[in-house]
């Protein structure tokens, strides 16, 4: 039953892969997700995967049935024969049927059946774990695609705003310079600059572009012009001040961890190995029963009459008993001792990996507190700047080069605080991910 509704649900994510999409729609980081879930073809793998798991497991579980076979055998059969009253020759022919049921059942194997049961079930579970790690690894690539697309956005709304300024500075500019309070040379810096701004904001729409094409096709969604992401409100300040232990998230970490789960099963699969291997040192024991009748051609007796008279139960027991087997049981048991080793140490090495990509992440949120903070004061500081060197402008009290100086460097302070606003919240969901609590924006 659960075979059929695992398969169920692999069915229902193909054809919901077959449906159309609503191009119209405005995507939200969490329609992404699950999209994407539904579409990777990773994340489908995985799932034929634990159906498979599932197979081998029921399967694993049938093995301590009975066996049950039935056959039919009918023979046709021609010799010379020579009669005893005439002493003639002849070559007759004659049949016979017989029918049977055969059951066997392993009684002692060592515990042999019991280990690969519980083996089954627990290569069933690791391979849920590591199916649940596929999701994560394909959540966490479009979190970080979605977040790209929304500073991409940001930068173009902020390249708009410099060129509207700009144009609109242009304009003051020819005024003043018909009335003779600037010069030509101030006029052209400022047309120059414009052009500039032009190219900055084709450019920052371009990057929006590949930005969009990257996340649909990491959502498995076929490319359009159309495609539009929600946009959530992240607030002016981003900035909540956490200072995360690592060895406090690590802990929490190591509980909830689908890649941890998948190596503590696997070790423990390892370990029914040697059991299962060193079975083979042991007596098998097994019982069988059957039950036979047949009919012959040659006797007199009616056809159901020789059925009903032949019946023939039998039951019997065989032990077999290994003697010598050229090194392979001892070889078996060697080589799963060795790959119990190596699934300890792959597990040592899954919470390193673990440890180490934790201890990163908490030092990115803290620096990157850091760094937005840094680029908030600086961005003021040069907003202030580039507000008073505008007004000296306007009034002819500065010449060009010194205005345009101080607006590229308020265009780098708000590309600077962009990119450290945007550090702070992709450091912040990464930190979620791996305190368990859910990413949404």
């Amino acid at each position: 039953m659960k075979t059929i509704f695992l398969l169920l649900l692999i069915i229902t994510g193909i054809t919901a892969g077959a449906q159309e999409v609503d191009t119209s729609k405005t995507w939200s980081l969490n329609d992404c997700i699950s999209y994407a879930l539904n579409q990777n073809v990773a994340v489908r793998k995985s799932n034929l995967v634990n159906l498979s798991n599932q197979i081998n497991a029921e399967e694993a579980q049938a093995q301590k049935l009975p066996s049950v076979s039935a056959s039919v055998r009918q023979n046709f059969n021609w010799a010379n024969s020579t009669s005893e009253i005439t002493g003639e020759k002849n070559f007759t022919g004659s049949n016979n049927s017989s029918y049977t049921v055969n059951s066997s059942i392993v009684i002692y194997n060592a515990s042999k059946l019991n280990n690969l049961i519980k083996q089954a079930q627990l290569d069933l579970e690791s391979g849920k774990y590591d199916s649940e790690t596929v999701k994560e690894s394909v959540t966490l690539s479009i979190l970080s695609a979605y977040l790209q697309v929304l500073f991409n956005e940001e930068q173009v709304k902020n390249a708009k705003n410099q060129m509207d300024a700009t144009s609109e500075q242009l304009g003051y500019s020819e005024e003043r310079l018909t009335l003779g309070i600037i010069s030509k040379s101030d006029y052209l810096q400022v047309k120059s600059q414009l052009a500039t701004e032009k190219l900055n904001l084709a450019n920052a729409q371009s990057q929006l572009s590949i930005a969009k094409v990257n996340l649909m096709q990491l959502i498995e969604l076929p490319v359009n012009s159309s495609f539009k992401i929600a946009q959530p409100d992240l607030g002016k300040s981003v900035n909540q001040n956490l200072y995360p232990m690592p060895l406090d998230v690590y802990n929490i970490a190591l509980g909830i961890k689908p890649q941890i789960k998948s190596a503590e099963y696997q070790k423990e699969s390892a370990a029914l190995n040697e059991k299962v291997a060193a079975a083979g040192f042991y007596p098998t024991l097994s019982a069988d029963a059957g039950i036979g009748t047949g009919y012959n051609v040659h006797t007199e007796q009616g056809y159901f009459g020789q059925l009903s008279d032949q019946v023939s139960p039998s039951v019997g027991f065989s032990l077999s008993i290994p003697i010598f087997q050229k090194k392979q049981v001892k070889s078996s048991v060697a080589q799963a001792k060795i790959s119990y080793q190596n699934a300890e140490l792959q597990e040592i090495d899954t919470k390193n990996q673990l440890r180490k990509e934790i201890e990163q992440v908490c030092v990115d949120v803290i620096s990157s507190q850091t760094e937005y903070e840094a680029s908030i004061e600086q961005y003021e500081s040069t907003l202030e700047s580039y507000n008073i060197a505008e007004e000296k402008f306007n009034n002819g009290l500065i010449n060009s080069v010194d205005f345009l100086f101080e607006k590229t460097n308020l265009i780098t302070a708000e590309s600077q605080l962009l990119q450290s606003k945007f550090s702070v919240i992709f450091n912040y969901k990464i930190l979620d991910f791996y305190t368990g609590t859910p990413i949404e924006l």
